[in-house]
């Protein structure tokens, strides 16, 4: 087993892990999905997806019909291998455009960061989404960072944090109205917390795996998450809200 993968088993504790790439442990992905209300065949459009390890979980827990989609050829490859036997599909696609469907569901997890504009994004996921139609993600919410978090945070470029309201706000103008909304901040900051002490203690063989450089950037940027999310900088919030009309 690779030193990274071992010091995440370690962190998110038995059964926590599957292959996620995010603060989320395996339980929480499973209570989203239980109140996105995915089910057996189910359509689910999975944004972002990497190597698709939340995915993987939902589809097999649930049999419902899913798809993957991300830019990284590599990521994909790679989620392809792991899902085996499962019935999960996996596309390499840049977000956005999001794909047509129509889908009962489209998820969006840790990621939606990643995007500084919010709401064109939205308003595709909701196009995408059949009447009724559910979408679950998680969202960081905070005010933008200043210039000097931003030189402190690596690959500042992918983390653009918008205040919970205005993403509220946004999904009510695209006719997405949020039916369920969780603050997950304490239990992101723990694991946070636990996956920077288990990178620190497996540095060297990490280190050996990656590279000096992206280890330091790694704990970089769990040091900040942690300190942000314990004194309230970000909070992490859990969303799901369902098209209307």
């Amino acid at each position: 087993m690779r030193a990274l993968e071992r010091a995440r088993l370690g962190a998110y504790g038995p059964g926590e892990f599957v292959g996620q790439e995010s603060f989320m442990r395996a339980d929480e992905i499973r209570e989203l999905a239980r109140h996105a209300v995915i089910a057996p065949s189910v359509s689910v459009l999975d944004l972002c997806c990497g190597i698709g390890g939340p995915g993987r979980l939902i589809t097999r827990e649930t049999g419902c019909d899913y798809l993957g989609v991300d830019y990284s050829a590599d990521a994909i490859d790679m989620a392809r291998r792991l899902a085996g036997d499962l019935p999960c599909r996996f596309e390499v696609a840049r977000i956005p455009p999001v794909p047509a469907g129509p889908f009962e569901v489209v998820i969006l997890l840790e990621t939606i960061l990643a995007f500084p504009e919010k709401e064109p994004l939205l308003r595709e996921i909701a196009g995408a989404l059949v009447a009724g139609g559910r979408f679950a993600c998680t969202v960081e919410a905070g005010a933008p960072l200043t210039e000097v978090e931003r030189e402190e945070m690596p690959d500042a470029d992918t983390v653009w944090l918008v205040p919970a309201e205005e993403v509220l706000a946004s999904l009510d103008r695209v006719g997405l109205r949020a039916c369920r909304r969780e603050d997950r901040t304490s239990a992101h900051a723990a694991m946070a917390e636990a996956l920077l002490r288990a990178f620190v203690a497996d540095a060297s063989e990490i280190a050996a795996e990656i590279g000096r450089q992206a280890l330091e950037e790694l704990l970089c940027a769990h040091r900040l998450w942690s300190e942000w999310l314990r004194c309230g900088r970000v909070r992490k919030i859990a969303l799901v809200a369902e098209k209307v009309g």
